[in-house]
């Protein structure tokens, strides 16, 4: 036999061709979403449109992120910043009141999903080209409006094709790590976009996303409408027995929104490389997601209330445990206990709001709540906006708030046995 038909040595590594590695990589990375489309759970099909929805609105997110805030000096960052945050507040003063009669009938929840996500398509390939114009601002705020509008309707969907009222926690804590999942798949084609042809790159990738959220809302079933039995709900759509859970969750988004402003401005004064911000808004991002794994196994063992006084003491012991040192470490591992602990108030909340709202009356319930929680999150964002807050004072009220909170749910009960005043709804 020749020399060169000698077989192969059996001791010699067999090398993989590259092409192959890259398909079984790209196999697994996409099992989950072939799974969810080839799945006949209504759920699943859903799950596929939220995680469109949530990438396009994080590819919009980077696209207007660096207009503001970073290019501009401290003191006139604070002015935009300001005004911006009195700003987010309109949007749901316009999608509100057209929302409610339409939720409220429940015969329109996917035609509204839909609707929003083709809107959202149509004003981001109109300000991609006007990105430096005048056109951009209210191309931005209709793609902000129609995110709240996506934002409410989710609520009422998820009643709808979850498969038992007891598993709210866990079927909101799975869309949630869908919509973390789907942003860090997008948001790296969106960085590499805005580094080759800026932000009218990032914001025609977006329009693709919103495209595809509005295809995919073409295969939802027609949910089912929701039963009237319920809580009792006023015209202003009031829930007693969320009063408190609602007090709870609204300190939650209130504290986020300040430790984020608080953040910005003490990274700024004290000169460090803007990638720490980065980081902090990712250690934010994990603890989040972090809260969505834990929530649905907590849930199981302990109720919603007590979930949320667990996320203010958590709050509070993080606050004041990063309060020690000014250093990176410390301020990355409050950040996402910060995250976690919000992450964890608002998947206890929408399970005891979902379930406890009758059918006719889910616009107003969860008009009302998201109106309330996006106050919290502006009026604890505000305060580092406005007043130059050290950061080691701001994070020490943060955690004297938590504990304070937290320790009034503990104690509640107790006082109202020995008084008879009792706390309005929110």
């Amino acid at each position: 036999m020749d020399a060169g038909d000698a077989p192969a040595r059996p001791d010699t590594p067999q090398v993989e061709p590259r092409p192959a590695r890259f398909r079984e990589l790209w196999t697994w990375a996409t099992k989950p979403v072939v799974r969810m489309w080839h799945s006949h759970d209504p759920l699943d099909a859903y799950a596929l449109v939220h995680m469109a929805s949530a990438g396009g609105d994080a590819l919009v997110a980077l696209a207007l992120a660096d207009s503001v805030f970073f290019r501009l000096a401290p003191g006139a960052a604070r002015t935009h910043v300001a005004l911006y945050l009195g700003l987010t507040m309109a949007p749901l003063a316009v999608a509100g009141p057209l929302l409610v009669p339409l939720l409220d009938r429940g015969g329109f929840r996917r035609a509204i999903s839909f609707s929003a996500a083709a809107g959202r398509a149509v004003l981001a390939i109109v300000a991609a080209p006007h990105f430096h114009s005048l056109l951009l601002f209210p191309s931005a705020f209709g793609l902000l409006v129609l995110s709240k509008v996506h934002g409410i309707t989710k609520n009422g969907l998820t009643v709808a094709y979850a498969p038992s009222q007891d598993g709210l926690v866990r079927t909101n804590a799975r869309l949630g790590r869908l919509a973390v999942a789907a942003g860090l798949i997008l948001l790296p084609f969106g960085v590499l976009l805005l580094k080759l042809g800026g932000a009218q790159s990032v914001l025609s990738l977006a329009a693709v996303a919103f495209v595809v959220c509005a295809l995919l809302n073409l295969r939802l079933p027609q949910p089912k409408p929701a039963p009237p039995s319920g809580d009792e709900v006023d015209r202003r759509g009031r829930v007693p027995s969320l009063a408190l859970p609602a007090i709870g969750t609204a300190g939650l988004r209130g504290a986020i929104g300040f430790l984020i402003l608080l953040l910005a401005f003490a990274l700024r004064r004290s000169h460090e490389p803007t990638y720490w911000f980065g980081l902090l808004a990712v250690s934010i991002t994990a603890g989040g997601f972090l809260g969505d794994l834990v929530a649905p196994r907590v849930s199981r063992r302990v109720r919603e209330e007590a979930v949320v006084i667990g996320a203010l003491l958590a709050g509070a012991a993080g606050a004041l445990l990063s309060a020690i040192a000014f250093g990176l470490p410390f301020l990355m591992l409050f950040a996402a206990l910060a995250g976690a602990a919000g992450e964890f108030g608002k998947l206890a909340f929408q399970s005891l709001m979902q379930r406890a709202t009758p059918g006719g009356a889910q616009g107003r319930v969860f008009v009302r709540y998201e109106v309330v929680f996006q106050l919290a999150w502006v009026a604890g964002a505000f305060l580092p906006a406005i007043l130059p807050i050290p950061f080691r004072t701001g994070v020490l009220v943060l955690g004297v708030c938590y504990l304070a909170l937290g320790l009034w749910f503990v104690l509640r009960p107790a006082l109202q046995r020995s008084g008879p005043e009792a706390t309005p709804a929110p």
